[in-house]
């Protein structure tokens, strides 16, 4: 058995240990109340034994996508453990061109003159999104990437524990849904996209938001434990919804709904 996987089946089997002392009355105390600080150590006690444990540097593979005479194109990112940098625009011709440890795994189909595309790594499997211990020679993922500013985009983030930094400024980009649980994000939006829809369903996530000068935005929040911080001189709360003055007439703007439990967001 993988080192990565004996470790998260120690802790899933010594949780549950305490959850069936809890009901049986041998623990008196609300383990519920202990179980984000334990999986918050836990993982991050991985990182460090991933860090430390590393065989060395992973391989960098080129690939790309052929934009392939489409108007339009959706995209879904999935990314176990590691880190995710979506630096802007693509080669020209190209959808999605850059840098992949150990290989893209891109799944191309075309609906009329729509691309649809699912991106994740060589050898994807289940445990990659979960336990960040599954990290190529434990030192994680490593993908470094553009995509086209020629088409409007819809985007599809799955991402495990990941340090991910997604620039959209130049891009033109609809639709987008960050799906993550214990990561670190940084999210520049759009700056000339029209109309942008973001929502964001996180765990023990750490999401920073930038929204561009220039740029309205409608902020919608359903948080557990979460710490959501959001700018009120640029987006002032109106009742339970934090909103640009100029909202309804801006050319560009966002509409961003949260919903998370126990995050830490900011949006600005």
């Amino acid at each position: 058995m993988r080192s990565s996987r004996l470790f998260w089946a120690v802790m899933l089997v010594g949780f549950g240990f305490a959850l069936l002392a809890n009901n049986l009355g041998i623990i008196t105390v609300n383990i519920w109340r202990f179980f984000w600080p334990v999986f918050l150590i836990g993982l991050g006690v991985w990182f460090l034994i991933g860090t430390a444990t590393g065989t060395g540097d992973v391989e960098m593979v080129e690939g790309s996508v052929d934009l392939d005479d489409s108007e339009s194109a959706s995209i879904v990112v999935k990314h176990g453990a590691g880190k995710l940098e979506l630096t802007g625009i693509a080669e020209p011709g190209k959808l999605v061109s850059g840098n992949f440890a150990s290989g893209l795994d891109a799944r191309v189909s075309k609906t009329g003159n729509k691309l649809n595309v699912v991106l994740q790594p060589q050898h994807y499997s289940f445990p990659d999104v979960f336990f960040p211990g599954n990290w190529i020679g434990g030192k994680g993922l490593s993908w470094e990437f553009g995509l086209s500013n020629e088409l409007p985009l819809d985007l599809v983030f799955e991402v495990g524990a990941v340090d991910a930094h997604l620039d959209l400024t130049a891009l033109l980009v609809k639709n987008i849904s960050l799906q993550t649980g214990a990561s670190s994000t940084n999210l520049k939006l759009p700056a000339a996209a029209g109309t942008t829809y973001l929502k964001v369903e996180a765990g023990a996530a750490s999401i920073d938001i930038q929204v561009p000068e220039g740029v309205a935005a409608r902020v919608e929040t359903s948080a557990g434990l979460a710490s959501i911080n959001v700018d009120q001189t640029r987006f002032p709360k109106q009742g339970g919804v934090y909103q640009s003055v100029d909202y309804e007439k801006a050319e560009n703007k966002v509409d961003i709904r949260i919903e998370t439990g126990v995050s830490s967001i900011e949006i600005h």
